[in-house]
């Protein structure tokens, strides 16, 4: 009987373990996961007009791409979520799983297809050449050789631009491209035919022109993770919406063209609104933004921050060589990156290994761990700088060690580090900017957001700067009230 166990078990063993690889998560059963789930996770800037941006009077996300996507979504019968993020780090933000399709013109090009699915195009065009109107040296792909090209860093239209012999400066989009070139800082804009009609039907821009066209056609679709088992959907529901005549009527709606890139001779005119009308409805969107997204980010980072610096400190003041050994190597670390880096580690690395962070609490840890890199030292020194005279009286007094620190050392420590401190909170305000490369919608997020449909930078970015220097401003006046109060603790 013994036998017979022995020789079925890895028998049973080995049914078991095909069972549940047919059934795992990962195939699905050939069903398509978004069904499964009931929500399409969209990625799209919202910053890119007019495929994807908030509308100016209601602040609600719209666009081209973003009608496409909540369109095919009701095709499969599930809701679509979007999730906004900076197109240099969208693809990351794929890969991360933050979301499941991204929906922001992206373009179909072999590269793509060899990494990721790609659905069949919504919106076909041309790649054209943009020049101020007042430039005629440019009439053919081979003339831009040599010339300044503004482009976004991993669009295609930069490789274009950089195959033909220009000189490619980076930019987050095409909106700050065009702005380039308006003024003079940059010789031309190499772009899709689509996004260059609908800028000209909006703005009636007519310092730029088109010069030429670069010969090539561009087909923008979604893209998902490879082998996501989303195509078939995808494509199956573009097919219904091209035939019933959804994607065009969107098109016409957005770009003032056809999808294959002619301009709309219908276009309903609107009358702009003045750059003061512009900034005082922002105010309270921007207010909103500072309150509920900087503030909030910039104080819990920096109390969760802070109290991890006093640790380090002390562990860098500890006699135990280990403790110190650590405390010195997680400073170095924090002073040796960017914030940046740092930022993207927690966001968009971690998930890599199986950790998955919100974007909110994301900025926390990173901004909390920067800060405790930075506070760290500064509260050491401020320990330091306390006469050795302090620690020797409260030893004669009966304090042991944790009392003198907390009843002696701190307060005087306190008044030494207040100044540098309240510098790193001040700049942890502006830092707090940085956030929105992680999808939080803080307030310069806000500020591009409403920028984006409006091309008027200037005004929208000194708003918050505005913003960000009262925050400031009170911050520095809390400071002085507080450097006031702990006058009383220095020994004199």
């Amino acid at each position: 009987m013994r036998y017979i166990r022995r020789a079925v078990l890895p028998v049973l063993l080995l049914v078991a373990l095909v069972l549940a690889a047919c059934g795992s998560p990962g195939s699905n059963n050939g069903e398509n996961p978004v069904k499964a789930a009931g929500v399409l996770r969209v990625g799209t800037e919202g910053v890119y007009s007019p495929f994807s941006y908030h509308d100016p009077a209601t602040n609600e996300l719209v666009g081209y791409d973003v009608d496409v996507a909540k369109a095919v979504a009701d095709k499969l019968g599930v809701r679509v979520e979007f999730v906004e993020t900076p197109w240099d780090s969208i693809f990351a933000a794929l890969e991360a799983d933050r979301f499941d399709v991204v929906a922001n013109e992206v373009t179909i090009n072999p590269e793509r297809q060899a990494k990721y699915d790609l659905s069949e195009p919504y919106s076909v065009g041309e790649g054209v050449i943009v020049t101020r109107a007042d430039d005629n040296s440019v009439t053919s792909l081979d003339d831009i050789r040599g010339k300044v090209a503004a482009e976004n860093a991993t669009s295609n239209w930069a490789e274009v631009a950089r195959k033909a012999g220009a000189r490619v400066e980076t930019v987050e989009g095409f909106t700050q491209a065009i702005k380039l070139l308006n003024q003079g800082r940059v010789d031309l804009v190499v772009n899709d035919s689509i996004a260059v009609y609908a800028y000209l039907a909006e703005t009636g821009d007519k310092s730029v022109k088109i010069a030429a066209n670069t010969g090539a056609k561009s087909e923008q679709g979604f893209a998902a993770r490879k082998h996501s088992g989303l195509l078939s959907g995808l494509n199956k529901a573009l097919d219904e919406l091209r035939a019933d005549g959804t994607l065009a009527r969107i098109s016409q709606k957005y770009l003032k063209a056809n999808a294959s890139g002619g301009p709309d001779a219908d276009r309903a005119e609107r009358a702009p609104r003045s750059t003061w009308e512009l900034i005082g409805h922002s105010l309270v969107p921007l207010a909103k933004a500072a309150i509920t997204k900087t503030i909030p980010l910039t104080v819990v980072s920096f109390v969760i921050g802070l109290v991890l610096a006093l640790g380090v400190a002390l562990a860098r003041l500890s006699p135990n060589v280990v403790l110190a050994n650590v405390a010195r190597f997680y400073v170095s670390i924090i002073r040796g990156t960017p914030l940046l880096v740092q930022l993207f580690i927690v966001f968009y690395a971690l998930p890599e290994l199986g950790v998955k962070i919100d974007p909110f609490p994301a900025a926390v840890i990173a901004f909390s761990l920067n800060v405790g890199g930075y506070g760290a030292e500064i509260i050491r020194s401020a320990i330091q700088s306390i006469p050795k005279g302090q620690w020797e009286a409260a030893e004669t007094i009966g304090f042991n060690y944790v009392g003198a620190l907390r009843r002696i050392i701190l307060p005087q420590a306190a008044r030494v580090a207040v100044p540098p401190l309240s510098n790193t909170l001040i700049s942890l305000v502006k830092d707090t900017s940085l956030a929105s490369t992680i999808l939080v919608t803080e307030l310069l997020r806000q500020a591009q957001i409403i920028a984006a449909p409006t091309f008027e930078f200037f005004a929208l970015y000194g708003t918050a700067a505005v913003y960000y220097w009262v925050i400031c401003l009170a911050l520095s006046y809390g400071q002085g009230r507080i450097e006031r109060r702990l006058e009383r603790y220095v020994a004199r």
